[in-house]
């Protein structure tokens, strides 16, 4: 802990904080243009562990939740709603693969800022500041690698089904 705060105004600084971080880094990864972003590089790249996206329907029981989560476009007039595809156009599909690489990228960086709490906080709060950026951006990451499986293999192969449980692609 660099700067020592009292009690209700280190409570008040976190959450002034978190809410800063949340909106400035979805504000600036909104104005990168999407062409920027590649669904094949490191980052973004299917992992062998993911299998087709199985470890996320079988183990995470991905459908059971990921309608719940907010989709951050929401907030924007110009942003790429998520939550569902609304055509199944080659650009359309392009551009929403895209967009999941800037959701992931997005939340991954909010993640990361989580290490500023130790600047002003005791470790044991740096460590529930982290554990809330990891409950707060781990399912929307988990979700964006989801949706970017299915999407590639539908523009890959759109002859082939969105997943293997048949669900429609209008539900990615």
């Amino acid at each position: 802990m660099i700067f020592h705060l009292s009690g209700p105004l280190n409570i008040a600084i976190d959450f002034i904080a978190w809410l800063l971080i949340h909106v400035s880094v979805s504000v600036c990864l909104s104005r990168i243009n999407p062409a920027h972003f590649n669904p094949y590089s490191w980052l973004f790249k299917e992992r062998k562990w993911e299998t087709n996206g199985t470890i996320y329907r079988s183990v995470l029981a991905i459908k059971k939740w990921k309608n719940f989560l907010p989709d951050g476009a929401a907030v924007s007039k110009s942003g790429f709603r998520k939550k569902h595809l609304n055509n199944s156009e080659p650009s359309y599909l392009q551009r929403f693969l895209l967009e999941t690489c800037r959701a992931e990228l997005t939340h991954w960086i909010i993640f990361l800022f989580s290490l500023l709490f130790f600047l002003w906080n005791e470790w044991w709060i740096g460590l529930i500041m982290i554990a809330y950026g990891l409950i707060t951006n781990m399912p929307c990451i988990i979700a964006q690698r989801y949706n970017r499986i299915r999407l590639v293999r539908v523009i890959v192969s759109p002859e082939l089904p969105c997943n293997n449980e048949n669900t429609a692609a209008s539900d990615v």
